[in-house]
């Protein structure tokens, strides 16, 4: 693929990490790219992600072979008019969006149907813009390709065949498919996770103990509510029928263990936490879904000045990078004192075996 050309609408964290990963696996693409925004155009350029940038939308994208759709949901459908008589033959149009249905009838309403095969990289992070773009942001995670039913076979393949080539893992589904799964599995337990914050921040006491002590458990299923609200609201937006829908079975289950709780009902709550442990043990952690995984470590450490400082000294000599480190105040869930996170499994592993060789007694989450 030397002379494979790539264009981008948008180069937020998604753009960002798919365009280092190309120009990575393939150097000698040649990849433009139009944003609003000058900064990310001009952090693009000086970091080389980007080989050209275009102010506007104009005959240049004429020579993409793929052209990637990465703005917010609802903006990307606004490109799509004026994309339209600037497509070659063989150029594929896609998108980055969480949600599939709502640019999949505006693609057909346009007659793009030959072109766009929809996407959605099931990696990301709480953190957006480009610079938190990571050229291995894709790797091992679910790559969904949505194909209209017009586009060639041809096409798929050589989409799939990008998507592969950096090393995610590519999953056909039919656009309604796509969006009543992500419905359940990624946007409900984003409502969740936010309702569930702000419930807790209206019941805590002046004192502010419930900040305070707030334990592990709290922080792994609330961490998600820290993602952008723009970017959450308009998913919503594109999705609502599904999310309803779903949203309401959830209700209808809440209910449920609400009047069993009421009645004492000690077998139908046993059956609830039994049920969810076997599901949830049958889910693989070996590749990054919607939340992407958490390589950490817990460390036993006597409360001694210069302890942490040791512990990070010889991580770092032996050039491991650390993504967080911090003392566990509560915990009532967790073993162990100190905290440590690191950005990719191979650290992790490297890191449990450095440390056991100093005698630090590690626990691996």
């Amino acid at each position: 693929m030397s002379d494979l050309t790539v264009g981008f609408i948008g180069l937020g964290l998604i753009g960002g990490s798919i365009a280092k990963a190309i120009k990575y696996v393939h150097p000698y693409a040649h990849l433009l790219a139009h944003t609003r925004s000058q900064e990310t155009m001009q952090y693009a350029l000086d970091h080389q992600i980007i080989d050209e940038c275009c102010e506007q939308v104009d005959e240049r994208f004429r020579t993409c072979d793929f052209l990637f759709l990465c703005a917010p949901v609802e903006s990307n459908a606004s490109y799509l008019s004026i994309l339209k008589p600037l497509l070659k033959d063989s150029c594929i149009l896609t998108d980055v969006g969480s949600t599939k249905t709502d640019i999949h009838q505006k693609v057909a309403e346009l007659s793009l149907e030959e072109f766009f095969i929809g996407g959605h990289p099931m990696a990301g992070s709480e953190k957006t813009g480009i610079a938190n773009s990571k050229r291995i942001l894709l790797e091992n995670a679910y790559y969904i390709l949505t194909p209209t039913p017009k586009v060639s076979k041809e096409k798929i393949k050589r989409f799939y065949d990008l998507v592969t080539s950096f090393k995610a893992l590519p999953l056909i589904l039919t656009c309604q498919k796509h969006d009543f799964a992500t419905a359940a599995i990624s946007h409900l337990p984003h409502i969740i996770a936010s309702s569930l914050v702000n419930l807790v921040k209206d019941s805590d006491f002046p004192d502010g103990v419930m900040k305070q002590i707030a334990a592990g458990g709290f922080k792994d299923i609330t961490r998600i509510a820290s993602s952008s609200p723009e970017m959450w609201q308009q998913i919503c937006s594109t999705n609502r029928s599904n999310i309803i829908h779903i949203l309401d079975d959830y209700i209808e289950s809440l209910k449920n263990t609400r009047e069993a709780l009421s009645d004492h009902n000690e077998k139908e709550i046993y059956q609830l936490f039994s049920e969810a442990r076997e599901y949830r043990d049958s889910i693989s952690d070996t590749s990054r879904g919607p939340i992407p995984k958490s390589y950490s470590l817990y460390c036993d450490m006597v409360d001694e000045a210069g302890g942490i400082a040791a512990l990070a000294t010889i991580l770092a000599t032996n050039g491991i990078s650390i993504k967080n480190i911090g003392i566990v105040h509560n915990r009532e869930f967790e073993e162990a004192v100190l905290h440590v996170e690191f950005y990719e499994e191979a650290a992790l592993k490297k890191a449990v075996n450095l440390l056991r060789r100093y005698r630090y007694t590690i626990y691996e989450r």
